[in-house]
């Protein structure tokens, strides 16, 4: 809830000189603020990512292999800065989860009780932050950095619990995240304030901290890694986004949805809305996550090793793919470029641990319910991750319908219509992502039920029409020989 600076400073007449200049920071703020056309809070979260980079620099050209305990407090001490200059003291929040973290591993130990126990107190941590925080709209507090926590700390417990196992239990992705020694108090805090992801990602694990604070993750052993020019780039990339993003938002917002102007215009102007709407929206996490990822290949751990041709890749902190989101045509697509490393933790720890179900499409459902708890209580977001579910099925079955019909193929193989097919797939696919992102950004039932309502719950009904009548495209547009082909 935004607060009343100048009302306070008026108030508070006989305040301290300290107390008075801390009001004036906040009121400098919020002026600067509200001259962005933006609030208070994204401000300030503006400003703790990008001051990872001068942090970056300090560990850099000072604490590049020195003593593993300094860099450990230098990080707890920078991400706890930074937690408190956007949420005050409830960055106690954050520490009383990575305390009681720490005890479950030294306490119960590489066991079956630890990961549970982790698990079940660090979501219900976080379920009840969503109650007692939850407002009508999306609001910056303590919840948005503690749910990228919960994860990291989950994550660690699976991991310690992995390094009790033989090798030849692991799989090679396992292997690769497994701990094997104990963590102290100083890593597992230094881990979690880690200041380059402690605010909005991105994920890695122990293993790869571990090989940070040692200068272990350099293209140069021994040196500090030249990842300079790889950072400015990724920070570069971040800043036009949010450029494009403050610029064309004002005139592209969810309030406008919402009232009787919109739904006074007619139907198809309602569709191109929320198909712009849904494409500019999603750069606000684009910005944030390519300035963070900057932060993070400035310190070495964006380092993932060399290509075939000996030149480093500086990807391993990456959250974005961003050639592939701007240009595939495909639902699929986009959710493999946007927030990959979250979508490459509930792989790891919740997909591929379900394997003993034996059903892959139940376990991408339960994985993308999670992913819909997670992110919060508002039914909005079960509504958009249950969007996402139907349409990745039914463009799967159309991806496999096209390639198996002889006429479909032949079709979409002419080269002049190639264009005019992209710039419909490119259409059809930002339409119903921004229709699924309605929900997510909404939150509650009386809003997203509105728009929905207004364009005729369109992609519920075009989708869901569509995976009803597969099987009987199947039957009309591939020959009988195809299928016999497929079914061998």
């Amino acid at each position: 809830m935004e607060e009343d600076v100048v009302g306070a400073v008026v108030a508070e007449e006989t305040a301290s000189a300290s107390a008075l200049s801390s009001s004036r920071l906040g009121l400098s703020l919020a002026e600067v603020a509200a001259s962005l056309g933006s609030s208070e809070q994204a401000l300030r979260l503006i400003l703790s990512i990008f001051l990872g980079y001068p942090f970056a620099l300090f560990q850099r050209y000072f604490l590049f292999q020195k003593d593993l305990y300094l860099i450990h407090l230098c990080n707890i001490l920078m991400g706890l800065s930074l937690a408190y200059f956007n949420f005050g003291t409830m960055f106690c929040h954050s520490l009383i989860c990575v305390l009681t973290q720490f005890l479950i591993l030294r306490l119960m130990g590489r066991t079956v009780t630890a990961v549970a126990t982790s698990f079940c107190f660090q979501m219900a941590y976080l379920m009840a932050g969503y109650y007692y925080t939850a407002t009508e709209s999306y609001d910056i507090k303590w919840t948005m950095p503690h749910c990228v926590l919960t994860l990291k700390l989950i994550g660690l417990v699976i991991d310690y619990y992995d390094g009790r196992k033989g090798v030849e239990t692991l799989t090679p992705e396992q292997q690769k995240y497994a701990v094997k020694g104990v963590p102290t108090l100083l890593e597992v805090a230094g881990f979690s304030y880690f200041y380059g992801a402690f605010m909005v990602g991105p994920q890695f694990s122990m293993t790869q901290y571990q090989k940070l604070v040692k200068g272990e993750l350099t293209d140069v052993p021994g040196q500090r890694p030249n990842s300079f020019v790889p950072a400015l780039k990724r920070m570069m990339l971040g800043l036009f986004f949010m450029v494009v993003y403050t610029v064309v938002a004002p005139y592209l917002s969810e309030e406008y949805m919402i009232s009787d102007d919109y739904l006074e215009q007619p139907f198809w102007f309602r569709c191109v809305y929320i198909l712009m709407w849904g494409k500019l929206m999603l750069y606000k996490y684009v910005t944030c996550w390519l300035v963070t990822e900057g932060v993070c290949i400035l310190t070495g751990l964006g380092y993932n090793g060399k290509d075939e041709k000996g030149k480093p890749m500086w990807n391993a902190c990456a959250n974005m793919k961003v050639w592939l989101f701007e240009t595939t045509p495909y639902f699929t697509g986009t959710i493999a470029s946007f927030n990959t490393n979250t979508n490459d933790w509930v792989a790891r720890y919740i997909y591929k641990r379900l394997k003993f179900l034996g059903n892959k499409l139940l376990s991408q459902g339960i994985s993308l319910l999670f992913l819909a708890v997670w992110h919060g209580l508002h039914c909005g977001y079960l509504v958009c991750f249950q969007m996402e579910f139907l349409i990745v099925i039914v463009e799967r079955q159309l991806i496999s319908l096209v390639r198996d019909s002889p006429a479909l193929t032949t079709l979409t193989s002419i080269i002049i219509l190639r264009p005019v097919f992209y710039v419909i797939q490119q259409a059809i696919h930002w339409m119903f992502m921004g229709y699924s992102l309605v929900p997510f950004c909404l939150f509650s039932w009386e809003k997203w039920i509105k728009v929905y309502k207004s364009i005729y719950f369109i992609g519920h009904l075009l989708f869901f029409t569509l995976l009803f009548m597969m099987p009987y495209l199947r039957k009309i547009l591939v020959p009988r020989k195809e299928k016999l082909k497929k079914a061998e």
